[in-house]
């Protein structure tokens, strides 16, 4: 039974959550593996099925709420709502103006992040390495992936949205940038905007559809080869840091719905490459501090996370 200090924390792993989904290249399933809510997180979304729904239709809605962890999600998921509301804009800004000290942050969370993430592996063995060394290469392949342009027709729309939102619950993917990599990125930001209800309807759709299936095999995984599907999340979070890697140079360019040019490639340079191409200073000591916050928020939570333990 959690308290109300209990509520409290998990209402503010949830906005951390929703702060990561802000920013591409980083997962809100980063931040719940990081805070020790991703399991509980997994088996929640998991109950939602055709034997609660059951319940549910019965007007048994007290049994539902027990069977699906309904405070757990409302609390969670509440928090990550807010987040995405009030925090987009100061992510945007960040990502704009402070670039290299957001990355170098969120560089230093990731890897210390994955260091702690595989300390949870019960028994090592060779399989376990290998599994490790195959979310690595999958999500450095994934995360160095150019944009491509597909079909806008709804059965992509809806398929977009079920792989997306996969992603957004694996640690170490960004279910924005596969967006961007299905050439959907722009679409849905577009309709959203503009509240084209049928576009919103089938991706809704699609992401909901994705989460009750994917979450099963998460959850399989997790409870049956529990060591090797923490090294293989652990893995995706190291492959991941390709995407954030601070200093980047941009390669090519679109066109967004406000006219506006952004980069649809980058790739990474050293500071000193960054130096030259730019002509803008590189801020080492800035990335060095920033990577070094990010180390002491994780150690931090951890140990919050090991006392409630006790």
């Amino acid at each position: 039974m959690r308290s109300l200090k209990d509520y409290l924390l998990l209402f503010a792993k949830g906005l951390a959550m929703g702060g990561a989904d802000v920013v591409p290249g980083v997962s809100g399933g980063t931040i719940a593996f990081i805070s020790g809510i991703y399991e509980e997180l997994i088996d929640s979304i998991k109950a939602v099925n055709t034997d609660s729904l059951k319940v549910l239709l019965k007007g048994e809605f007290k049994e539902f709420w027990q069977q699906i962890n309904g405070n757990f999600l409302i609390v969670l998921f509440t928090g990550i709502a807010i987040s995405l509301a009030s925090l987009a804009r100061l992510m945007t800004y960040l990502m704009e103006h402070n670039p290299i000290q957001l990355w170098s942050f969120f560089l230093g969370l990731i890897l210390i992040s994955s260091i702690v993430i595989l300390r949870q592996i019960k028994k090592w063995s060779f399989g376990v390495v290998i599994a490790g060394i195959i979310g690595i290469i999958a999500s450095y392949y994934l995360t160095g992936m150019s944009p491509s342009q597909t079909s806008d027709s709804y059965w992509m729309i809806f398929l977009s949205g079920a792989i997306a939102i996969c992603a957004m619950i694996l640690p170490g993917i960004s279910g924005a940038f596969i967006l961007l990599i299905l050439g959907k990125y722009q679409l849905v930001v577009g309709a959203l905007g503009n509240l084209d209800y049928g576009i919103i309807a089938v991706f809704i759709a699609g992401c909901g559809v994705g989460i009750l299936l994917f979450v099963r095999l998460i959850s399989w995984l997790l409870h049956k080869y529990h060591d090797f599907a923490v090294a293989v999340l652990a893995g995706f979070m190291m492959g991941s840091l390709n995407k954030i890697w601070p200093w980047k140079e941009d390669i090519a360019f679109d066109i967004n719905r406000h006219g506006e040019q952004y980069a649809t490639i980058q790739k990474n340079i050293t500071p000193n490459q960054f130096l030259e191409i730019s002509g803008e200073p590189p801020l080492i000591m800035q990335a060095i501090l920033f990577m070094a916050i990010g180390f002491f928020i994780v150690v931090v939570v951890e140990k919050i996370a090991l006392s409630l333990k006790k």
